[in-house]
């Protein structure tokens, strides 16, 4: 009972689900998510906890890069039954096009430096 409660923890907040939907795009580091979300990074890398504790995304080290990606394995009961679900979910929602549009425009080295 306890994973299926982590899996609706991560999914009753705003923010996760933009992140969700932001990775739908593309593998994003802090920096890009912080600065399409305009959040602080600490704000930032605790929602990303949430979501990789309930399953639902990975991360990987790239140089000097931590990449946030979605968590394809369908390994994960809860999450990766809802993965597909959430990927039709919200198609035309304002928030979300917006913060599409800005990802693909977001550049971490421009913003975080190279």
């Amino acid at each position: 009972m306890r994973d299926l409660s982590k899996v609706f923890k991560a999914l009753s907040d705003v923010n996760r689900i933009r992140i969700l939907k932001m990775l739908e795009v593309r593998p994003l580091c802090v920096c890009e998510i912080t600065n399409v979300l305009e959040l602080a990074t600490s704000t930032v890398s605790k929602h990303l906890s949430i979501l990789r504790d309930a399953g639902f995304i990975m991360d990987e080290k790239a140089g000097k890069w931590v990449n946030y990606r979605l968590n394809q394995s369908r390994t994960d009961t809860y999450a990766g039954q809802l993965m597909p679900l959430l990927a039709s979910w919200l198609p035309g929602d304002e928030r979300v096009l917006e913060d599409v549009e800005k990802v693909c425009s977001v550049d971490r080295d421009t913003i975080c430096g190279a």
